[in-house]
C-alpha cells in the first residue's frame, strides 16, 4: 500500500547523479514512473539502479510525473527547460527540481511561468552512478534552494532521501558551487600532480605513498581549519620552498607536466598570504617567498623554525 504524500518521480538523465538520486526517492516509497536515458551506459545504469523503470522520452516522463527530477550538466539545464516549455510540457503544480550547483530557482523560470514549482536541490558528494552511493548519502549535504514557501518541500525530499539540507540563496549559488568545485575538483588535481612527481622519480604505487598522508591532512584541515597547516610555506622556510621550484622546473623541462609547477607556485603563493594573515611571519619573509618561487632563488637564511614537514 502506498503511503500518503508519495509521488509519481520522473527521472530526465541517468547518469551518475540522477540514477541514484531516483533510487533514493524510490527507496523512500516514492513511485520513479520513468527515466531517460541516451548512452548505453546510462541504459545499464537505469538497468540497475532502478530495475522495472520504464525508459521513457522526456515528454512522456513529464506526463506521468508528480516531481521531475533534472539530472543533467549544468550547460544544458537551461536550453532543456526552455524547449520543454514552448512544448507546452510542463504541468501547474508540478514540482520540478534539479540539481545543479550552480543555478538556482532562476534559471527554471519557464517552470515558474508554466504553473509548476521550480526546487534546486544539490548534493554536495562526488558520485560513482552506483549502489555505494546511497550509503554515502547518509553523510550528505545538499544545497537547497526555493522560494520561501517551498523551501519545506524541497527540505523533506532531501531529508527523504537520507541526507540533510542546507538553505543556500539564490544569489550565492555560483559562489557556493565554486567553493564546492574548488575543494573537490583541486583536490583530486594536486593529488594526481603529486603522485605524478613521485612516479617519474621511480616511487611505485605513489597512492600508497600518499593515501595515510593526504587523508590525515584532509581530516585535520576539516577538523581544525588553517591551524593544521605544517610544512616550508607556513615556516617560513624559504630556500626549502625555492629548492621545490627548482626541482618541478627540472621534471618539468625533462618532460614532465609543466601545470605541476604552476600549481605548486599558485598554491605556495595563496598558502604564503594566508600564512602572513594568520601571523605565522612577517611581509619580509612572506615577500622573500615569493621572490623564491617567482626566480627559483632562495633570499638567502631565513631563520626557519623546526617542525615536523
Amino acid at each position: 500500500m502506498t503511503r500518503p504524500g508519495r509521488l509519481g518521480v520522473g527521472v530526465i538523465g541517468a547518469g551518475k547523479v540522477g540514477a541514484v538520486l531516483g533510487a533514493a526517492l524510490r527507496a523512500a516509497e516514492h513511485a520513479v514512473v520513468g527515466v531517460s536515458a541516451v548512452s548505453e551506459a546510462s541504459r545499464e545504469r537505469a538497468e540497475t539502479l532502478l530495475p522495472g523503470v520504464p525508459i521513457l522520452e522526456i515528454p512522456d516522463i513529464l506526463e506521468r510525473s508528480e516531481l521531475v527530477l533534472l539530472a543533467v550538466p549544468d550547460d544544458a539545464l537551461a536550453p532543456l527547460v526552455e524547449g520543454l516549455a514552448k512544448l507546452g510540457a510542463w504541468q501547474a503544480g508540478q514540482l520540478v527540481a534539479h540539481t545543479s550547483g550552480r543555478h538556482g530557482v532562476g534559471i527554471l523560470a519557464p517552470v515558474r511561468a508554466a504553473g509548476a514549482i521550480p526546487l534546486a536541490i544539490h548534493p554536495a558528494m562526488t558520485f560513482t552512478g552506483m549502489s555505494l552511493d546511497l550509503g554515502r548519502l547518509l553523510d550528505c549535504r545538499f544545497g537547497v534552494t526555493a522560494d520561501p514557501a517551498m523551501l519545506p518541500i524541497a527540505q523533506a525530499l532531501v531529508v527523504e532521501m537520507g541526507a540533510e539540507p542546507v538553505v543556500i540563496a539564490e544569489g550565492d549559488r555560483v559562489a557556493y558551487h565554486a567553493a564546492l568545485a574548488h575543494g573537490s575538483n583541486h583536490l583530486v588535481t594536486i593529488a594526481a600532480q603529486a603522485a605524478e612527481v613521485l612516479a617519474r622519480i621511480g616511487v611505485e604505487e605513489p597512492d600508497r605513498l600518499l593515501g595515510p598522508l593526504l587523508r590525515a591532512s584532509l581530516d585535520n584541515a576539516l577538523a581544525a581549519g588553517e591551524s593544521a597547516l605544517t610544512g616550508p610555506v607556513a615556516r617560513g622556510d624559504v630556500g626549502t620552498v625555492a629548492a621545490h621550484a627548482e626541482a618541478l622546473a627540472e621534471l618539468a623541462n625533462d618532460g614532465g607536466a609543466p601545470d605541476i609547477l604552476e600549481a605548486y607556485r599558485a598554491l605556495a603563493l595563496a598558502t604564503a598570504k594566508r600564512a602572513e594573515r594568520r601571523g605565522l611571519f612577517g611581509a619580509d619573509v612572506r615577500a622573500r617567498l615569493e621572490e623564491a618561487l617567482a626566480r627559483g632563488d632562495d633570499g638567502g637564511g631565513d631563520g626557519a623554525r623546526e617542525e615536523e614537514s
